[in-house]
């Protein structure tokens, strides 16, 4: 198991730490501070596996996975605490399972799908609106009465689909 493959199941372990803290009232900002930390894993594992050449088939499996099960997570307690809409979620968690579904096909037919640019985009987004919704619009709301955290969340939820509808527009050529 080489060093990058820890690190994105770490970020995987990570996750259920993440959900014990968020359900604690007295535990958020350790909880907010834990899911900041997973995400910038991505990142990190990445560079690794790029740097030391420790790409491997584990880790093209694990990586999108652990990131798919991060921002599920997050947004599912999210919903179940009210603090945002369930069709977001829907939405979100949606495209990553219509994602998946593509590249699994791709799989099948020998062709390697890679995660483009507006996907990352997508995820940084997302990971700064949920972050801005779980700190309850703070520091945003010292300086303005606008929800920069929902303004954030629905740029997230757009891009979101607009990746996903440019990635199957994109790859859909390639699977005929």
């Amino acid at each position: 198991m080489n060093l990058a493959n820890k690190i994105t199941l770490a970020r995987i372990a990570l996750i259920p730490l993440f959900m014990i803290c968020f359900l604690n009232q007295q535990s958020v900002m350790i909880a907010i501070i834990i899911f900041a930390v997973a995400a910038g894993t991505d990142k990190l594992d990445g560079y690794v596996a790029r740097k030391y050449n420790q790409i491997t088939n584990l880790g093209k499996l694990l990586d999108p996975l652990a990131d798919k099960l991060l921002i599920a997570v997050a947004l599912i307690m999210m919903v179940q605490e009210n603090m945002i809409s369930s069709w977001i979620a829907v939405i979100i968690i949606g495209r990553e399972i219509v994602i998946t579904a593509l590249r699994m096909v791709a799989t099948e037919q020998g062709i390697a799908l890679a995660a483009d640019r507006y996907g990352k985009i997508k995820m940084v987004l997302q990971v700064a609106a949920i972050i801005a919704i779980l700190l309850n619009n703070v520091p945003f709301s010292l300086l303005t009465d606008i929800r920069v955290d929902v303004a954030l969340l629905w740029v997230a939820t757009g891009v979101t689909l607009l990746s996903g509808m440019n990635y199957i527009i994109v790859n859909y050529k390639l699977l005929r």
